[in-house]
């Protein structure tokens, strides 16, 4: 049996290119992917997210708008760190407390500590391996559509997910496309 993979796009699409993951994933979502391997569009919906992993992945990829002071389009692979769920996300939290929830402004690390959470209370084991492919936003206020180097950057992120998930190129004979599925 081949390793479930999650890729997660994440995002705003009312906030200029905080909407880069929804549309990356949509785009990702056109190639023929390996068995074991699911593109979902959660957009907003962090939550969702985080019970969506309980389902048992291997790996996660969450495709985001990810500033780290870069140009504008500039793509990120970062590897989360082993037990970074386990402390991101609890800004506002008391001893004691979970992660702060809301449902509409999740990050990605808020999601992986309800994660841990939800793991610790159900016995699920978290994704062993979590990877960030970033991409820089120039404008992330109010407005629909990706910047121009935003947009630009979405072809490359789509070829280097395909990479990552180690498939043969989008002009070469594969398994048959797989339909994007949004979560409610």
């Amino acid at each position: 049996m081949s390793p479930k993979v999650l890729v997660a796009g994440i995002g705003n699409v009312f906030l200029g290119d905080d909407g880069f993951g929804v549309e990356a994933v949509r785009a990702l979502s056109a190639h023929p992917l390996p068995d074991g391997v699911e593109v979902v569009d959660f957009g907003v919906r962090g939550v969702h997210l985080a019970y969506q992993l309980l389902d048992g992945y291997d790996t996660l990829v969450l495709v985001d708008a990810t500033a780290r002071g870069g140009a504008p389009g500039t793509l990120y692979l970062i590897e989360a760190e082993a037990g970074a769920e386990a402390g991101g996300g609890t800004q506002g939290a008391g001893p004691g407390e979970g992660p702060v929830l809301d449902g509409h402004h999740m990050s990605p690390d808020t999601v992986l500590a309800l994660l841990g959470a939800l793991c610790a209370g159900t016995g699920a084991t978290p994704p062993r391996r979590t990877l960030v492919l970033g991409c820089e936003p120039a404008c992330v206020e109010e407005g629909i559509g990706l910047s121009a180097p935003v947009a630009a950057a979405v072809p490359l992120a789509v070829r280097m997910a395909l990479d990552l998930l180690d498939r043969p190129a989008p002009d070469e004979a594969g398994p048959p496309r797989r339909e994007l599925r949004r979560t409610p």
